[in-house]
């Protein structure tokens, strides 16, 4: 465990040794904030126009039920910063593995008395505390929404979860590609376009039969994502992702094998 626990803090200090980490927190939070702040203006040029309509007075109760901060501005914030993570997590995670395997020091990790799990694990820890971060550096404008929208801390709760399960998956995709990699760049292209696949499928619908696309809609991060960030956390969607994070840590694994086996 000590070992381990000196990866875990070697891993730390290289991800925020890294202007990287930096820049994809401030990149998170000022996308959020310019998102949030756009839908905002929206919703009160929209209450401006209903006054105006209504000669300047007009009791809330008479206001339209779809004209609400709920559905106008948290929830397209929540869908746009969902899609938003495809991008910044990838250059994260490139580095993770591919810059081991490029240094050649995968092999020194192999042979420094730690096993294949505990790199693994290691690296995959700090990975997703990072994760969280991130999600709770992009949900400070949010939350300000959910004070005078009526969003209670249960579904808080979810869409923090819904978030963090989300952006843990995409970083999980991240991380095989990685491994599998000796180029931060392919692996950061490939997680982007492996993520982008698996967010949506809605695309197929049009080509394929009904049935696929229920299936394939059954595999969509972007459904599972959608249900907690509603407010509803089911045991099916946390089982989704728990089984993308089992899967790809999987795939990590196998990449360490392949590497040990053709050299």
């Amino acid at each position: 465990m000590t070992r381990m626990r000196a990866l875990m803090v070697k891993e730390c200090l290289l991800l925020f040794g890294s202007p990287i980490a930096y820049g994809v927190l401030f990149m998170v939070a000022l996308v959020t904030a310019i998102t949030f702040f756009e839908h905002l203006r929206l919703y009160n040029q929209i209450l401006f126009v209903f006054a105006s309509s209504t000669m300047g007075g007009f009791a809330s109760d008479t206001i339209p039920t779809h004209v609400n901060l709920i559905d106008t501005v948290f929830n397209p914030v929540m869908e746009q910063l969902g899609v938003l993570l495809v991008i910044p997590l990838p250059l994260v995670t490139m580095r993770v593995f591919a810059e081991e395997r490029e240094r050649g020091t995968d092999e020194v990790l192999l042979t420094s008395g730690l096993s294949h799990l505990q790199v693994i694990s290691a690296k995959l820890l700090v990975t997703y505390g990072f994760v969280v971060l991130m999600m709770g550096v992009s949900f400070i404008y949010p939350v300000t929404a959910i004070a005078q929208g009526g969003i209670g801390m249960k579904h808080l709760a979810a869409v923090f979860l819904g978030l963090s399960l989300l952006a843990t998956a995409i970083a999980s995709i991240g991380l095989v590609c990685s491994a599998f990699s000796s180029s931060q760049i392919v692996a950061a292209a490939s997680a982007v376009a492996v993520s982008f696949v698996f967010y949506d499928f809605g695309w197929t619908h049009a080509f394929v039969s009904e049935g696929t696309a229920r299936f394939l809609d059954a595999l969509s991060l972007r459904l599972r994502f959608g249900h907690m960030a509603e407010g509803f956390v089911f045991a099916a969607d946390l089982v989704y992702f728990a089984g993308i994070a089992l899967l790809c840590a999987a795939g990590v694994r196998l990449a360490f094998v392949l590497r040990r086996v053709l050299g």
